[in-house]
């Protein structure tokens, strides 16, 4: 996620705070000095920073328990509304997805029974209330926090915790695409609520919660659709074979130069035997220019790790594996191990559009040479 700072790497998932975190700190600090002075303001700013260290510890009970289904998790992001785990790929069972998702908010009841059974706090379900308010005591609030978090983090609004185990239990019963459909839309009615909520309540964090939920809702429902659209077809459905391969050993000149001659977003680079060698966007591209100058070599920027798939193969694998290893393309290669072609996520998505309208306007699809059962 952009606008963010790398502060830690636990389990192999790097801890990032966006930098609207620290806005937000520095607001309460102010905030607080303001209102009782340098010790308020400093006693506000840690039991901020512990209220996030908790949000953190709940990310990562996420990303351990996906660790077991062989899901990584690349990176967990700090924001003023909480934390946000970028898991490699979705799981597909639903018993994966419910232990997934509960354990989040398994952690912070841990927590919770911690400060309570081990610090000698009693837990006041008044302090849910106060949190804003210094009175109750440090560790009895931070007890109260966590077991808010268990609750709203329960609530049925896709893509929230409660909201993935609705979509998991719904997927029991029906078809995931048709699962995530429905707890998409109670998401976005959730959503809804939360912002009227708070527009009224004069609450922005709802507000912002709200805005996420919705975006996020709609973002998870279109690219699960994709992925159920994509079982349907092959790799060579959507390959581009049209297209300029350049060599790592030409100059970001030449690759410049190509980029305003094509078409094209990215480059294959390939090697003298016509092997897929690495990929170079044209992000990358204009980074190299501007850092290194116009006569460094392509393989000095490109990207070596380019994941392959066969023509045969069902185009929702070259969509994991993009996901999975945050590659630009899949190559598609032939049978003697040269380029083929390679498929990407922008050209998948207009496939998809475009079948998707050929179906809801009463035609066929379009015909594939691999048509049948997918394996």
């Amino acid at each position: 996620m952009s606008w963010s700072i790398t502060i830690a790497r636990v389990a192999g998932s790097e801890i990032r705070i966006h930098l609207t975190f620290l806005i937000l700190l520095a607001w309460i600090g102010i905030s607080a000095y303001a209102a009782g002075g340098t010790a308020a303001a400093v006693g506000s700013v840690l039991f901020i920073i512990a209220v996030f260290a908790c949000v953190v510890l709940h990310e990562l009970g996420h990303a351990v328990a996906a660790l077991r289904y062989g899901i990584t998790t690349p990176d967990i992001t700090l924001l003023p509304i909480g934390g946000l785990a970028r898991l490699s790929r979705m799981p597909e069972k639903p018993g994966e997805e419910i232990v997934i998702a509960l354990a989040g908010p398994a952690v912070n009841v841990v927590i919770a029974l911690v400060i309570v059974l081990f610090m000698g706090v009693s837990f006041d379900p008044a302090a849910l209330t106060a949190i804003d308010s210094t009175e109750p005591g440090f560790f009895t609030r931070l007890a109260a926090v966590n077991i808010f978090l268990v609750v709203f983090n329960l609530i049925p609004a896709f893509p929230m915790d409660g909201g993935r185990v609705l979509r998991a239990i719904l997927a029991h019963f029906m078809g995931r695409r048709r699962a995530t459909s429905i707890a998409a839309m109670i998401g976005q009615g959730v959503a809804f609520l939360f912002g009227f909520l708070g527009l009224i309540s004069g609450n922005a964090i709802l507000v912002f919660i709200a805005i996420f939920v919705y975006l996020a809702a709609s973002a998870e429902a279109g690219q699960s659709n994709l992925i159920e659209m994509a079982r349907r077809l092959r790799v060579t459905d959507a390959m581009i074979t049209a297209f300029e391969a350049l060599k790592a050993d030409e100059t970001l000149s030449a690759a410049g130069d190509a980029l305003v001659r094509t078409t094209q977003r990215e480059f294959p680079i390939v090697d003298e035997a016509g092997r897929i060698a690495g990929v170079l966007t044209r992000d990358a591209l204009v980074k190299g220019l501007r850092e290194t100058g116009a006569a460094a070599e392509i393989g000095t920027v490109m990207a070596s790790e380019v994941p392959a798939v066969s023509a045969t193969q069902r185009l929702d694998i070259a969509i994991k594996l993009m996901q999975e290893q945050g590659a630009p393309i899949v190559a598609v290669s032939a049978a003697d191990g040269k380029l083929a072609g390679y498929v990407s996520l922008e050209n998948i998505t207009e496939l998809l559009m475009l079948d998707e309208a050929r179906l809801s306007g009463g035609g066929a699809s379009r015909p594939s040479p691999w048509a049948g059962p997918a394996a």
